[in-house]
């Protein structure tokens, strides 16, 4: 199946992000796009892509699970291939897209990664850790995380031990959306927009 891209913001920016979707929500999620708008917005490029699955429920309206990592690495790949090659690239996405542009990240030579959300393990499942490639990345790594996300909380991260390659940067109070509760004092629009800004600034150092 061939990729279909999205793209936001300027033709000539430095870099592209090549931003991919959550498991069970498409490139076109309001996630997806309010994120993609801002960080476009801040004068980055922004191509989003579909999975293969994702991009099939589109035409067949039926509900399929992902397919299994190898094909959806592959599919990354083609993507970056499309976007100009690893050079011209900084792979990124939301939760099960960001891990598996991480995995993409620790095999080739892309500019950066940008994970949004990241899924360091099941939910309720703390021993189920999805990091064992981290010691792999030889490029810069943002995650932006939610400090209520139950793929990993703040304290739970805090004891990991991360590569120093990597980063992780808080949305107070965010959930696996990054999105904050009403009692919190803060609007998801606030939110969504720090982690652009986050985003942004990563985006600038790769330039």
């Amino acid at each position: 199946m061939s990729l279909d891209f999205l793209f936001d913001g300027p033709d000539g920016a430095a870099v592209t992000l090549a931003l991919a979707h959550g498991a069970g929500a498409p490139m076109d999620s309001p996630f997806m796009t309010a994120i993609a708008q801002r960080i476009a917005a801040r004068g980055h490029r922004v191509a989003r892509f579909e999975f293969d699955y994702m991009a099939e429920r589109r035409t067949t309206g039926r509900m399929r699970p992902p397919e299994r990592q190898p094909a959806l690495l592959e599919q990354w790949r083609r993507a970056i291939e499309a976007l100009g090659g690893p050079g011209a690239v900084v792979v990124g996405g939301k939760s099960m897209g960001g891990r598996m542009a991480s995995l993409i990240a620790a095999e080739s030579a892309v500019r950066g990664c940008l994970c949004l959300g990241y899924p360091f393990h099941p939910p309720g499942k703390p021993d189920r850790l999805r990091t064992e490639h981290f010691a792999e990345l030889r490029c810069p790594t943002l995650i932006v995380q939610g400090t209520r996300d139950p793929f990993g909380t703040r304290d739970e991260v805090a004891a990991m031990g991360l590569p120093p390659t990597l980063t992780v940067n808080w949305i107070e109070d965010g959930n696996h959306d990054l999105a904050p509760r009403k009692a919190s004092g803060m609007t998801v629009d606030t939110a969504w927009d720090r982690a652009a800004d986050l985003a942004s600034g990563f985006l600038r150092a790769m330039g």
